[in-house]
């Protein structure tokens, strides 16, 4: 029977299964699932499978759905910070989200976290993606990033108080302690702080929150039974991040001794998310990109990944986030290519790296390790069937012609379907006159 009209139990059967534990791949092995549950693995799946919908998957590989840890689906996909705060009215940013968000399984994507959102998109969709108004995967949510007023990554775009795009600047310490109360309040599942920000004529970006100011936002959080999140891209700024008490730190980019000893001692995670960096210094000229910088973005997943490395070797949680939701990341095309960078930067085997892209995506979710993305008899049934071998190729995860089935709770998703294509949105992009100045010299030479 075919997969996509499958109900009730299904059995996968003659695939290789990888089990995302990084333990290694098993050849011709069953797997038999039922709505959100693996139920057996191996011998036992043929032999509980009476009933069950049996599709052949020899040939391909059988693992679990990847978890990008770093995604955000209420952007829409702007070319630059100008589209992002001023182009995306509430009610068409959610619809832009709804429409986006199924292309996450089409890609093989069967769990992500969005950390920050814009305006208060991100637990709504969670809830109508968990009721069934909206087609999707497991989505864990934040509402908007505490800043301060030093700002985040868009500069003097950023207000002096208030709310802003994915933004909410921070006043004092009170306001930090009851907006993280607000946050919980309307739904939040994380909390995220941007440690650092870039600041007009400084270089990089610098650390505009005190460690004082980070316990403030934690140990409220924790208070109330929620993680942290932290944007940190500086090794002062994971350092204090760790300090601090956040659970989840981003990019962690410049890491050195000191903010690895940290991030051991606290038992924090870490997300690189070096894709945005990547695609950037390495197609970003074929979108007609800013390319000035390459060297840098090139540079700062090197200075990163050694150190990166010497934390992951010391335990430490490492977690696959692709940052889509730019134009430079768009939804569903880019979701399997940390797992590629975690195996040529960091030195990761294939294996290791796909147990990053998805045992590790617990973390992200908020569920017990084990519990979700591996394929062990109780798990969540959240599937990936693959042509080729992942384990010899990683390179493969992020190619959708080679994707034969998703399982999303147990339950196969329609990948027959053509790609989700619309029209612009009226007022949706920023719009420039020219992109140098018509100077005099310009026209006569």
């Amino acid at each position: 029977m075919d997969a996509d009209s499958a109900g009730g139990r299904v059995l996968l059967t003659g695939g290789s299964v990888i089990d995302g534990t990084g333990a290694p791949a098993r050849a011709a092995t069953d797997l038999l699932i039922e709505p959100d549950r693996i139920v057996a693995v191996g011998p036992d799946a043929a032999a509980g499978a009476a009933g069950a919908s049996i599709v052949d998957v020899s040939g391909c590989t059988v693992m679990p759905g990847l978890v990008d840890a770093h995604c955000h689906i209420t952007f829409g996909e702007p070319a630059g910070n100008d589209e992002l705060f001023f182009h995306r009215p509430q009610s068409t940013s959610m619809l832009l989200a709804a429409f986006n968000v199924p292309k996450l399984l089409r890609a093989g994507v069967t769990g992500f976290l969005d950390a920050d959102c814009i305006y208060d998109l991100g637990p709504a969709l969670r809830d109508g993606i968990e009721a069934g108004l909206v087609e999707g995967p497991r989505m864990t949510a934040g509402l908007n990033a505490l800043l301060t007023a030093a700002g985040g990554t868009a500069g003097r775009l950023i207000p002096d108080a208030g709310r802003l795009g994915y933004a909410h600047v921070m006043t004092d310490r009170a306001e930090m302690v009851r907006t993280t109360r607000q946050q919980v309040k309307y739904g939040a599942d994380w909390i995220k702080l941007h440690v650092t920000g870039s600041l007009p004529g400084r270089a990089g970006e610098l650390t505009v929150w005190s460690l004082d100011e980070i316990r403030a936002v934690t140990d409220t959080a924790h208070e109330l039974d929620t993680p942290t999140i932290a944007h940190c891209r500086s090794a002062e700024s994971t350092r204090l991040a760790a300090e601090g008490g956040v659970d989840l730190i981003l990019h962690a980019s410049f890491l050195d001794e000191a903010a690895v000893a940290a991030v051991v001692d606290a038992g924090a995670a870490i997300a690189p998310t070096f894709t945005f960096l990547a695609n950037l210094a390495d197609h970003g000229h074929l979108v007609g990109a800013m390319t000035t910088q390459v060297d840098i973005f090139r540079g700062e997943i090197e200075a990163t990944a050694a150190m990166l490395r010497t934390a992951y070797d010391a335990g430490v949680p490492l977690l696959c986030g692709s940052e889509s939701g730019f134009a430079l990341t768009p939804y569903g095309h880019w979701h399997a290519r940390e797992v590629e960078l975690f195996v040529d930067a960091l030195g990761l085997s294939p294996l290791e790296a796909i147990a990053c892209a998805t045992r590790n995506g617990a973390i992200a979710l908020r569920r017990p390790l084990d519990s979700i993305g591996v394929l062990t008899p109780g798990a969540a049934a959240d599937v990936l069937v693959v042509a080729g071998d992942p384990a010899a190729d990683v390179t493969v995860l992020g190619d959708r012609t080679r994707i034969r089935h998703v399982f999303s709770r147990g339950c196969a998703v329609d990948l027959a379907r053509p790609w989700p294509e619309r029209a612009p949105l009226p007022g949706e992009r920023a719009g420039t006159w020219a992109d140098r100045l018509l100077t005099w010299e310009t026209v006569h030479g």
